[in-house]
């Protein structure tokens, strides 16, 4: 049982897990729950999808994950693991085809450094959207994004990769991907102009199936973001 449209309060809750797949309580356009739609598709692993409301959140899914957030992992045998990064780390070590964690411990701890470097990035990009509406100056916020990019982009040169980890997509990869995928809806896609190395990762990101089969297309993203700054998200646009 997969839905596309989300469960809101006082609906039915679902039926119990299938014994051959995982359910994912998500939301289409949330950028964190991207992240471990990601890595499901990634690895090949069987799951279907809830799509939660938000702002009208059902009482059972509060009972599942306290917080009310997504994205929440839930198993056949009622095991339930929440937070974008700890869903995928999970998912990773509970599936252990097609590893996107390095073996060694330091290579997860550089990983988990790195993404905990990008989680400072992330309010860079609401900040600028917010600002932009209220007709204010941005270029001082603008020019901390490209220093920050800049970064990134120094990272990919001094280590002659493809990809943040390696050659190869790895889980760093995959928990930056749905930010840049957004950058046009904040509207700060030209701050990627003086960093070639990351325009490149960034197309090279886009061939890859997993991006392919999470992605929407800026216009979408834009229209959602739009309606959730507004105050009434329409978590079924395009539906």
């Amino acid at each position: 049982m997969s839905t596309e449209k989300c469960f809101v309060d006082g609906s039915a809750a679902p039926g119990p897990v299938q014994p051959d797949r995982l359910r994912l309580y998500s939301m289409r356009f949330c950028p964190f729950a991207q992240r471990t739609r990601l890595v499901l598709h990634a690895k090949g692993i069987k799951f279907e999808t809830i799509n939660i409301h938000l702002q009208k959140k059902p009482v059972w899914y509060l009972e599942k994950n306290p917080e009310g957030l997504v994205p929440t992992i839930e198993t056949p045998a009622g095991e339930v693991v929440y937070e974008s990064s700890i869903t995928c780390e999970y998912l990773d070590e509970v599936y252990p085809e097609k590893k996107l964690l390095p073996a060694t411990p330091f290579g997860k701890a550089k990983q988990r450094m790195m993404l905990d470097h990008f989680s400072k990035i992330i309010p860079h990009l609401f900040k600028i959207s917010s600002a932009k509406r209220k007709g204010d100056d941005v270029s001082g916020f603008e020019a901390e994004l490209k220093e920050k990019f800049t970064k990134l982009n120094e990272h990919l040169v001094k280590q002659k990769t493809k990809f943040f980890g390696s050659d190869t997509i790895t889980f760093i990869d995959y928990m930056m991907w749905p930010f840049f995928e957004r950058l046009g809806m904040f509207g700060v896609q030209h701050c990627l102009d003086h960093t070639p190395e990351l325009k490149k990762w960034t197309e090279r990101m886009l061939e890859d199936p997993a991006v392919k089969a999470t992605m929407h297309s800026t216009e979408n993203h834009k229209v959602f973001f739009n309606s959730y700054v507004e105050g009434e998200p329409d978590y079924d646009y395009g539906l």
